[in-house]
């Protein structure tokens, strides 16, 4: 809106300077650029006197000039003054909202680059709810996080600066993906210097960096390329598998879903077995395992297996009924 009236007033600005030229040119016979610049100090008002003394007619038309030049001149300093007034202000107050929204963030995730690995992190825990913040310095990357209005901070994510304005020590996780394994290292000593229990999930680029990444203090490590190609060989040889573990972990038409829950300590199946629990049964969900405390893996657990608090089961199911299961796991009995 703003630009259309000043695109206006300048175009009503340029008829006026048109009108002035060619009406002292034709009723004053001024050469054009002594007529130009006559309209000029006219509708500037420098006090200039007048090129050549005007007839009754000259003088009209520097009356209309000065009438119409030095409103639309007023008016259109005014217009592009008040665009770069307003869109800086609408800059500090936009960062101001970013920064107020980034420090209310509790339990979330700071993802550390969004690149092709941190864009498709960001849009998945997006889809789940999940709150999070990015750190990236590339303009591309910024514009699209404004544009899908991600909190993201437009800072080196590799200084101690930028993760402490990102939240660490409220954070539930820290990922780290940007391209280079060197940086992802470096972010990751950073992070376990500031806060020694942070979970981190660090990418890796060459597997042979993992260890490193590891010793640096990250959690877990993943190499996109390497479970890539091990993807790809599973199509091949076991294509079946595949798309069934696809249509349980993703979101499909069937509508199945694949989850992980903590038994709390007040848990109506704490103390419970698997059978006993009626989670198959109320739910119509499948245990696949159960993690204990200690972090031993039961995969496919008997009907005997008793849940203790602590335990955290991978099930699949339908996730309407999920979400139900959920609740009733977390509320006393």
């Amino acid at each position: 809106m703003e630009f259309s009236k000043l695109k206006l007033s300048l175009l009503l600005l340029i008829a006026t300077i048109t009108f002035g030229t060619f009406g002292y040119v034709i009723f004053e016979d001024m050469p054009p650029f002594e007529a130009f610049y006559m309209t000029l100090i006219t509708i500037s008002t420098v006090g200039f006197s007048e090129i050549k003394p005007l007839s009754h007619i000259g003088r009209i038309i520097t009356i209309i000039i000065i009438i119409l030049g030095i409103s639309l001149l007023t008016y259109t300093l005014g217009q592009v003054a008040r665009i770069f007034v307003e869109g800086e202000l609408r800059k500090v107050l936009g960062r101001r909202k970013l920064e107020k929204q980034i420090a209310e963030l509790d339990k979330h995730y700071i993802i550390c680059g969004y690149g092709r690995i941190g864009s498709i992190i960001v849009r998945e825990l997006d889809a789940a709810n999940i709150p999070l913040v990015v750190i990236d310095q590339d303009p591309e990357s910024i514009a699209e996080l404004e544009a899908n209005h991600t909190l993201y901070l437009n800072m080196d994510a590799t200084s101690d600066e930028a993760l402490i304005a990102a939240g660490l020590d409220r954070a539930q996780g820290l990922v780290t993906a940007v391209s280079s394994d060197a940086d992802n290292v470096f972010i990751a000593l950073s992070a376990k210097g500031l806060r020694p229990d942070i979970f981190i999930l660090a990418r890796a680029s060459d597997v042979k960096n993992e260890s490193k990444l590891l010793r640096a203090g990250a959690s877990r490590v993943v190499c996109p390329y390497q479970m890539g190609g091990r993807r790809m060989a599973e199509i091949l040889h076991k294509p079946t598998v595949v798309d069934w573990l696809d249509q349980a972990m993703m979101h499909t038409e069937l509508g199945l879903q694949m989850e992980e829950a903590i038994i709390p300590e007040d848990s109506p199946i704490t103390g419970r077995t698997v059978v006993g629990s009626n989670l198959r049964l109320d739910f119509g969900v499948i245990i696949v395992a159960i993690k204990r405390k200690s972090g031993e893996m039961i995969f496919n657990p008997g009907p005997g297996e008793i849940f203790t608090a602590g335990d955290v089961i991978v099930v699949i199911g339908k996730k309407s009924e999920m979400r139900r299961m959920n609740e009733a796991i977390c509320c006393t009995g």
